[in-house]
């Protein structure tokens, strides 16, 4: 099966700074990707690139099956976009921005907008600007969900919202994601995307260390604690990573849960000493990626992923009126 998004050594130059580096991924039709790495990593210059709204310096990107720089007009009546700097027509109320962009999706779902705007209570008279930030990224999502775009792109769409804000809007993307609606989201916080991400890549300084999918992931990394301890071993193995003494215990993230390296553990610690070995979140995950100093060094290689009016809509994608 097509992939929904595909890229090829993708690379972004600024004048000497390089904000890609290498990009290659397949996300598959249908899954929920998430795309995780601290500010400044290069994602928003990546959704930038699949969006047509950047050129690469090298490298392509597919995006349905349509090369990233031929997007334009009618492609993008299949294509949601929503990013954290949404610019919207300020001076319009939200029921003239609307009944603005309505027209320009021929399969612009009534039943769901009318669904979405009752959940997220906004309010029809007010103008734009008169919006807080969590009601105008309520805006943003209705304009775009409700013509279902087989694909929906969000950069970091949750960042700084009120919690009661975001969990809206999760529930939101549990119930497309859901109905198989492909969905890649940049964030630095995995927590609301947990339960309904199916892969994760991790974009660090503009190079993709990894792409897989989140159950592999999970089984990859372990917390571990060992009881009784008041010195760091001699001798600590790569996979290992940042460990410290604390409260009598040695802790530390094992980077390769294999079974052979928790048998290693357990020979290297035996009775009485109990080995604490315990499943991490992506959050807990992605925090001990960002602190590694070498994460690369004991990241096994990734497989490809499983594969699995225009003129205005277009404009819509990249926030002008």
């Amino acid at each position: 099966m097509e992939p929904a998004i595909a890229t090829t050594a993708l690379t972004k130059s600024f004048g000497r700074e390089t904000a890609l580096r290498d990009v290659s991924l397949r996300i598959a039709a249908g899954s929920v990707f998430a795309l995780v790495g601290a500010n400044g990593a290069g994602k928003t210059t990546l959704l930038k690139i699949l969006m047509n709204i950047l050129a690469p310096t090298t490298g392509h990107a597919t995006i349905l099956g349509l090369p990233s720089s031929e997007l334009r007009g009618h492609a993008f009546t299949n294509i949601g976009y929503v990013s954290e700097n949404q610019e919207m027509p300020e001076w319009m109320t939200v029921t003239r921005f609307l009944n603005f962009v309505r027209p320009l999706y021929p399969q612009w779902d009534r039943a769901l907008e009318a669904s979405l705007l009752q959940r997220f209570d906004l309010p029809f008279n007010r103008r734009l600007k008169r919006l807080s930030r969590g009601m105008r990224m309520k805006a943003a999502f209705v304009s775009t969900l409700s013509y279902r775009p087989s694909l929906l792109i969000l950069d970091e769409p949750l960042s700084g919202l009120d919690p009661l804000v975001r969990d809206q809007l999760v529930q939101v993307l549990r119930l497309l994601a859901r109905e198989g609606m492909t969905i890649l989201v940049s964030s630095h916080d995995l927590a609301e995307i947990e339960d309904f991400a199916t892969h994760l890549g991790f974009l660090e300084k503009g190079t993709l260390l990894f792409a897989e999918g989140v159950p592999d992931l999970k089984a990859r990394f372990r917390e571990v604690s060992i009881p009784h301890q008041s010195a760091l071993p001699a001798s600590i193995p790569s996979t290992w990573w940042q460990p410290e003494i604390r409260d009598g215990s040695l802790r530390f993230v094992l980077a390769n849960a294999a079974p052979e390296e928790i048998a290693a553990i357990h020979q290297h610690f035996p009775a009485p000493l109990i080995p604490r070995i315990e499943p991490m979140t992506l959050r807990e995950i992605f925090i001990a990626l960002a602190q590694s100093k070498s994460p690369t060094s004991t990241l096994p290689s990734s497989s490809p992923l499983p594969t699995g009016g225009p003129g205005e809509a277009a404009a819509h994608k990249a926030g002008t009126p």
